[in-house]
Formats: C-alpha cells, structure tokens, sequence
C-alpha cells in the first residue's frame, strides 16, 4: 500500500447513554496512520485527524472493532470503491484447527504464525462433541480425519488473516511447521476460501463451557498481544504445568472491563488507566488449572510493578514481559475462592 494513500470506511458505535448507534465515516491516512472521523448524521468532524498510537491500519477490515479514544468502533463497510478493492485484494482469511495432539504445542504454534505475518483475528479452544467433529469434517471435505480423534481432547480453532491466505498458510504448513513438528499433523487449514468461511462460522458458533474446578482466570493483556509474545506466555504456562481448559480471544468493551475489575476500584491508583488499556485490543482469556493454582500461578507472574519484579523476581512473566504498571503483561486472579467466579464471568457472560 503506498504510503501517501487514505483509505475510508464506515463505522458503527452503540452510545449506551443515548440508547443509538451512530455511524461514522472513518479516514485513516496510510503514511502515519493518523485518523479522521466525520459523524454520518450530522456531517461535521467528529475528530480531526491525529495519530492514536493503538489504532494501526492493519487493524481495519470487515468486522474487526477498534478501540478509538475508548470508543469500540464496528467496522462495518468500506467508505469508497478504492478502499474496497485495495483491501479486498490484500487481505483474506484461513481457518486453522490445532488438533489434540498439538495441545501442548499451542503457545509455539501462535508463535510461529505471529512471527510469519499472519495476523490473528480470532482464536477459541473447544471441546467438541463426536457429531460436531462430524459436521467440521462435512464441511472440510479432506481425507485422514477422524471424527473420534479431533473429539477426543481439547482442539483450539484460529482465524489468520494476510494477502492471500489460505494458500499461504497451506504453504506455511507444508514449508515450516510440518518439519517444526517431525512430520506430524497436529494442524489442518482450510482447503478454499469458500471453505475458510464455512469452518470459520461453523466452529465459532460453538462455545465449550469452563470447567470451573481448580482453576483461575488469566488474562493476556493487549500490549502483550500487539508485541507478538501471546504465543511464547501460553507456552510458559504449558511448559510449567499448567493446564489450560478454556481459551477465548475477544474484545472487551469499557463496561464489561469496569464489571470485571470492579473490585480493584479505589484500591489501584492506575485503575482507570488499566481499564483503558483492556479495551485498546483483543485480549485472551484462559482458564488456568491446577492443584493450589492461584498461588502457583501468582507466583509465576510475579508482583504486580514490572520494576519491581526485575528486582525481586527476575524469571516471573512480569520482570520478563512487563513494561509498567499498566502493561503488566497480564490479570490473574488473586484469592483461591475468586476463580471459579471470574472464568464463569469471563467464559460465560462476557
């Protein structure tokens, strides 16, 4: 994309004080990424153009929701005919399904596609039912798969997207991770873009529920995502024994993030600024399993100020990782009796 380009596309905000959606016109201007938004409805500047350091151009695309000033934006359409065919024409989506016998190389895998260039737009883990594996594999329509095998354990689902995608990532396989893996299908792809959409849609209607025992809630934050380590923590966890038993990548908005957090109000000076930084991005959600698995995994994070840790607790996540207090890397829960609520809040009614 050349770099003195400007691209539009329509946008949709639910403003819950006045019970609407309004539509925006959104200019995002390729050569620094500054944006600019005009209001549909009234046809007068809603912000003139300035560059917000989390809104990048690869994050827009049909579907996708920015994070703009606090403000989670639906991108619903292309604004122009040039817009249109300049991003049609580069980006395209694949589905990947980690099958059980890749689940202890899950963190790797993300990794790998990360640094590769695809981009991750959604990823879910579900324990799908044997007529569920059936329905995937009608719709896959390729050889070598078992209904019994891919309902057999936890399978994780991912939406990549890049310029051509789903002969990319077929490429990626064949070229990369098959030889990373010994030869081992631990991961199958969509065979078509036709396909792509039909897995996409079918495996990210189902839902598999937490299992709600001996566990604790981890929240990958944005930062950590957007430098590309999402893959190399969800690692971490598996190499050290944890088990992962729920995994769901989503964006939170601002009053879904206030109900979780609810509890660290008047007691963190920086609250407000880490509830507007959960919302700048997709998060991934994890519910976290083992025996004493709060205290475990706390430890393994380290104390809450990344300075902090670099001092006391030099191999914790947030020595490692962490940037400030904001950035931490990640939210895990705290007291033993608090996990079972936050992964039922966080995997089933947000």
């Amino acid at each position: 994309m050349a770099n003195n380009m400007r691209y539009c596309f329509m946008g949709e905000f639910f403003d819950s004080m006045a019970n609407i959606v309004r539509q925006y016109q959104i200019f995002i201007y390729a050569e620094d990424e500054s944006i600019e938004i005009y209001d549909v409805r009234t046809r007068k500047i809603f912000l003139k153009r300035i560059i917000c350091p989390d809104v990048k151009l690869k994050d827009f695309y049909i579907g996708a929701e920015v994070n703009i000033y606090s403000r989670r934006i639906l991108i619903s359409e292309y604004g122009d005919d040039f817009t249109a065919k300049t991003f049609e024409s580069q980006r395209h989506s694949s589905f990947v399904l980690l099958l059980p016998s890749a689940y202890m190389q899950i963190g790797k895998i993300v990794d790998l596609i990360t640094k590769k260039g695809f981009s991750i737009v959604k990823m879910r883990m579900n324990k799908l039912t044997q007529g569920e594996a059936e329905q995937f594999i009608k719709i896959h329509q390729a050889d070598g798969l078992n209904a019994q095998e891919i309902s057999s354990d936890y399978v994780t689902g991912i939406e990549v997207a890049s310029k051509n995608a789903v002969d990319e990532f077929k490429k990626f396989i064949q070229n990369e991770l098959i030889p990373q893996f010994q030869g081992k299908q631990i991961l199958i792809s969509s065979p078509s873009p036709d396909k792509a959409q039909m897995e996409i849609n079918f495996y990210f209607a189902i839902r598999s529920p937490p299992q709600l025992t001996n566990c604790s809630c981890f929240i990958i934050k944005p930062h950590i995502i957007a430098e590309g380590n999402a893959g190399k923590i969800i690692d971490i966890l598996l190499n050290e024994g944890f088990e992962i038993s729920s995994l769901n990548m989503l964006q939170l908005d601002k009053n879904t993030a206030e109900n979780f957090f609810d509890v660290y109000k008047g007691v963190l000076p920086e609250y407000g600024a880490i509830i507007n930084h959960l919302i700048t991005g997709p998060i991934i959600a994890l519910e976290v399993r083992q025996e004493d698995v709060v205290n475990k995994l706390r430890a393994m994070v380290g104390p809450h100020d990344p300075e902090i840790a670099k001092v006391l607790r030099p191999n914790t996540l947030r020595a490692i990782f962490g940037i400030d207090r904001v950035r931490n890397v990640c939210h895990c829960t705290d007291l033993g009796e608090d996990g079972v609520l936050e992964c039922q809040y966080m995997f089933e009614l947000a």
